[in-house]
Formats: C-alpha cells, sequence, structure tokens
C-alpha cells in the first residue's frame, strides 16, 4: 500500500499523539509499504517521502501555549498536501486539526479513502482556556467542531478506546464504520524482570508518566507524598516534560517532596519502571494512557484516578486501585496501604501482568494496517 499520514503535530516523541504517529509510521515502513509523511516537523526536510508545511502562527498568547506543550502546529500547505494525497491509495489523519482537515478535503476531491485516529479528547484543547476544561457546553461544542470539519466525512475511524468511542457518540450523531484498536505497547517492556520486593522501612519509589499539563494533575501526586507519614521514604519520579514544570517542581520543594523531573529515552524509562515499587497515574483526562499500560507491562502494579473523563479507570484490577480524582488525601492512604501490605502489591502486580497482554504493540498495529488495508480497496470498489 501507499498511505499518507498527515501530522499536524510531529517531532520529539514527548506526547502520546506523536508516539502513536511514530510507531505506526515505523511499522508500516517495516512491513513494504510506502509511507509519505506531511507533517511541520522540519528535521524531516530532505528524506525521503517525508513533506514539510509551514507551521501555524496563531498570534502571541496563542503561539506561547502552543509552544509550553513542547509542539508545533502544521499550517495547511495544499501544494504539498496534493502531492503527497496524490500517491496515496489511502490518507490517515492523526488529529482534527487545519492540515488535516485540507487534506481531507483534497482526498474527498481525487476520491481517495480516507482513515483518521482520534487522539485529541475535548479537555486536551479546553484545558488551555481557564476554567473551561470542566465546562461541559464547552467541551460538547468542541466534539460538535472535531464532527463536523473531519470524523463525518472519514470512511473508517480510529478510537485507540471504547471509552472515547462512547464519549463521541454521546455528543454527536457520528454514525461512520470504526475499529477500536489500542496504540499497543512496544515488547521491549514486556522483557523480563525479576522484581525484588521494597525492604521493610527502606526507600519505596513512586513513579508517573505524562506530559506535565494540567489534566495530567501531577499536583495531587505531589501533594499526596507531601502528606504521608512516609514521606522521607518515598522517592518520587515524574517522567516526562511539559509547561508546568516549573510550577510543578516548586510544589515539591514546598511539600519536601523527594522528587525528580526529567524526560527519559525508551531504555531509560524501561530501566526507572524496573527500579520502582509502584505505578501512579492521576490523570483525570486520557483517552488511553500508554504510559500507563507500558508501567504495568513493565511489572508495576498501578494506582489510578477514577475519573470519568479517562479511559484508564478501565484498566483498574481492584478498587484498592482506584482512588478519588484530585483527592491527594484519598491517594495517600491507597500509597501507605501498599507500603504497608507489601503481599497486596505483589498480589495486584499478577493482576495487571495479566492484562498488560492484551496491548502488544504488534498484534495492535496489525489490525491498524489491516484497517488501513480495507479503507485503501474502498478506492477500487467505488
Amino acid at each position: 500500500m501507499r498511505i499518507a499520514m498527515i501530522c499536524d503535530v510531529l517531532g520529539e516523541a514527548n506526547n502520546g499523539t506523536v508516539i502513536a504517529a511514530l510507531n505506526l509510521i515505523r511499522y508500516l515502513k517495516e512491513k513494504g509499504h510506502t509511507v509519505y509523511v506531511v507533517s511541520p516537523e522540519d528535521s524531516t526536510r530532505g528524506l525521503e517521502n517525508y513533506y514539510v508545511t509551514p507551521t501555524m502562527d496563531l498570534g502571541f498568547l496563542l503561539n506561547r501555549i502552543v509552544e509550553r506543550n513542547g509542539v508545533q502546529l502544521a499550517k495547511a500547505d495544499p501544494a504539498v498536501l496534493e502531492e503527497a494525497i496524490e500517491k496515496a491509495d489511502v490518507v490517515h489523519l492523526e488529529v482534527p486539526f487545519v492540515l488535516s482537515e485540507c487534506a481531507l478535503r483534497i482526498a474527498r476531491e481525487k476520491g481517495k479513502p480516507v482513515t483518521a485516529s482520534f487522539h485529541c479528547q475535548a479537555e486536551n484543547v479546553t484545558a488551555h482556556l481557564g476554567p473551561m476544561m470542566n465546562d461541559r457546553l464547552a467541551n460538547h461544542l468542541v466534539y460538535q467542531a472535531f464532527y463536523r470539519t473531519i470524523y463525518r466525512h472519514c470512511d473508517v475511524i480510529h478510537y485507540p478506546t471504547e471509552f472515547i468511542r462512547r464519549v463521541f457518540y454521546e455528543n454527536t450523531p457520528i454514525n461512520r464504520p470504526y475499529r477500536v484498536i489500542s496504540n499497543g505497547v512496544n515488547d521491549a517492556f514486556f522483557a523480563p524482570f525479576e522484581r525484588k520486593e521494597p525492604p521493610p522501612g527502606g526507600p519505596f519509589t513512586v513513579i508517573s508518566t505524562g506530559r506535565y499539563s494540567k489534566e495530567k494533575d501531577q499536583s495531587t501526586l505531589i501533594r499526596a507524598v507531601g502528606r504521608s507519614r512516609y514521606r522521607e521514604r518515598i522517592r518520587l519520579v515524574l517522567a516526562g516534560d511539559g509547561p508546568m514544570k516549573a510550577r510543578l517542581q516548586r510544589l515539591a520543594a514546598r511539600e519536601g517532596v523527594n522528587a525528580e523531573f526529567r524526560f527519559f529515552s525508551r531504555e531509560e524509562l524501561i530501566g526507572a519502571l524496573h527500579a520502582a515499587d509502584l505505578y501512579v497515574h492521576a490523570a483525570v483526562v486520557e483517552i488511553e494512557a500508554i504510559g500507563c499500560i507500558e508501567a504495568i507491562a513493565a511489572g508495576l502494579p498501578a494506582l489510578i484516578a477514577d475519573s470519568e473523563k479517562s479511559a484508564t479507570r478501565f484498566f483498574s484490577v481492584d478498587e484498592k486501585t482506584l482512588f478519588r480524582p484530585r483527592d491527594p488525601e484519598d491517594l495517600m492512604h491507597k500509597i501507605e496501604f501498599f507500603m504497608d501490605h507489601p503481599g497486596e502489591l505483589s498480589r495486584m502486580r499478577e493482576k495487571y501482568k495479566e492484562i498488560s497482554r492484551g496491548f502488544d504493540q504488534k498484534s495492535c498495529m496489525e489490525k491498524m494496517e489491516d484497517m488501513l488495508r480495507d479503507a485503501a480497496e474502498l478506492r477500487f470498489r467505488s
């Protein structure tokens, strides 16, 4: 197949959307398919089958917000898109932004089938609009905009979880063919590792991965550790990067928490997960949370925020592994419970190991390949 991948956002693998795109591009190439990648990522300029578009100028305020999130947004360039789409059997859109909207229009004009992933929750947009993240009407309007501009025109929609499919169906009249396919976890995270129990009274490492942002809510985790009677024993590792890094570092200092903040390569992250005793996922907004799945694949039990706006709560294997969102007191008690009961920690680890097997990246990528092939065949049936 010849696939045109339209990536409004690409670059450093510092968020789930970019990681998902890079994984799919890599897999499709390894399987012998030709992938034409259109994005604003300047580092790909001159590489074979990569097409670079300008970046958007949103004005000083919005530009600052985008920069703080460590991404660049593509500006639509019809000439660049025409060149890539003309060669393709199928066009795949990563996020419902300006570049994808223009690509969709061109693909339709050329009679090319279009698939689109659902990698952006409404709250990922409204989180940057002051208190609007929790406003039902504002989030509903964002989903309506996604529906009107992109998803109602697609031949097949890819949802990473059943949770986000249901959310979109509740907010729009969408009625298009779809596949629910996890983005999957790399085989490297499943490598066998003999884990030792933390010694009684010894250091206890809690790790959390994800972009430092409002919706990921690392502040609740920091406050929970700061209130714990075991604060001096706990080493907190916050793996990631993002716009709230300085604010979170100041909070950790005020709370007296021994916290490490840094971005890890994949190899470094696997090592950090193997060195940890417990994973905590405090995010209140999440489509899939690959970071959480990577942690449990690496052998860690996970404490997860029981947020109605997050798919991650469905990964929980026991009520003991859920805590009330944005409630540092409840999270503190859950962390202390597992520190006081190492046998429960081991039991949860085994339970999570069982569910992690369903997220093997190779099988997930095979399903994505099948989806693209099925959509490509539409071109020849029409």
